[in-house]
């Protein structure tokens, strides 16, 4: 789904990633909105053995680079962007708030940062400092019953066998 240049509003999209054990079996998935509900996407995938914090940043990482192909096909560069996950570590990582020490998600934050700066996207704390108002990012921490849509693309892939 290409956004249309008069999509102006905040797109939503819900992530979820997580593992049977830990680690374990893992999976990622992640549901885009419209500001009114609207699903204009979703994408799941397994990702092999991996920590449930490490599913987590996947998702956001695979979120980040879907809006980068978006923002490459649209003449609209305005769009903000909400993700919202029910993992309080990877959000209060992601909005600055929480350092990160764990050299494996160390390489996935840097990942996901990469994409935020191809995508020309600010994280919403920041961005009220450019005149020119780039595109804002936030990250919001929502409980996991709030995130059931992604949280099933998640069991789907899990459930799915990986040689079908």
């Amino acid at each position: 789904m290409t956004l249309k240049p008069y999509d102006t509003k905040t797109l939503h999209i819900y992530c979820d990633g997580g593992a049977r054990g830990n680690p374990g079996p893992a999976a990622i998935g992640f549901v885009v909105k419209s500001s009114e509900g609207k699903i204009l996407h979703q994408h799941s995938q397994r990702i092999g053995e991996a920590t449930n914090n490490v599913a987590e940043y996947k998702a956001v990482i695979a979120a980040l680079g879907w809006i980068g192909r978006q923002r490459q096909r649209t003449e609209n560069q305005y769009t903000p962007y909400t993700i919202f996950l029910d993992s309080r570590l990877v959000i209060n990582q992601l909005s600055g708030k929480f350092k990160v020490k764990d050299e494996k998600l160390k390489d996935l934050i840097i990942q996901a940062r990469r994409l935020e700066k191809r995508a020309n996207l600010t994280l919403e704390n920041r961005a009220q400092l450019f005149s020119s108002n780039p595109p804002a990012i936030r990250y919001v921490l929502i409980p996991r019953e709030q995130n059931s849509e992604a949280d099933a693309l998640v069991n789907e892939a899990l459930d799915t066998s990986p040689t079908r």
